[in-house]
């Protein structure tokens, strides 16, 4: 299997791992830590289809900016993907930096199953690439 297809791979299989992990805090009622996972399930969903062209940054908005412009802008991929990416973005920085973090237990609902579908559309695209 060709570096570039390995790495797709183990970047999703991260991606799984953080769905996971969002899952369990969010019944812990850790919302703040169920936010963090969420947006990286879709950070390690973007880096895996990334990696299937060598391209990879050390910026999130570089990584987000790619993705938007190569794969959201072209129909490779639904622009509600986009929408879902920024809300996960900014969730993820309110919960990592915000001292008043105030999402409800609705909004991280909503955020674990928009990173669901994130991951499920990757997985598509990954299985028809």
């Amino acid at each position: 299997m060709p570096y570039e297809n390995t790495l797709s791979k183990y970047r999703l299989e991260q991606a799984e791992q953080c769905i996971k992990s969002a899952k369990i805090l969010f019944l812990t009622d850790d919302y703040k830590g169920a936010a963090n996972r969420s947006y990286y399930c879709v950070f390690h969903c973007m880096r895996s289809v990334l990696a299937l062209e060598h391209a990879d940054y050390k910026s999130h908005s570089a990584i987000i900016s790619h993705f938007r412009r190569e794969y959201v802008k072209t129909g490779k991929f639904e622009v509600k993907l986009s929408d879902i990416l920024g809300g996960l973005f900014q969730a993820r920085n309110d919960s990592d930096y915000e001292d008043d973090f105030d999402y409800s237990k609705e909004d991280i609902e909503e955020q674990i199953a928009n990173a669901e579908y994130f991951l499920e559309q990757v997985r598509e695209y990954l299985r028809n690439d």
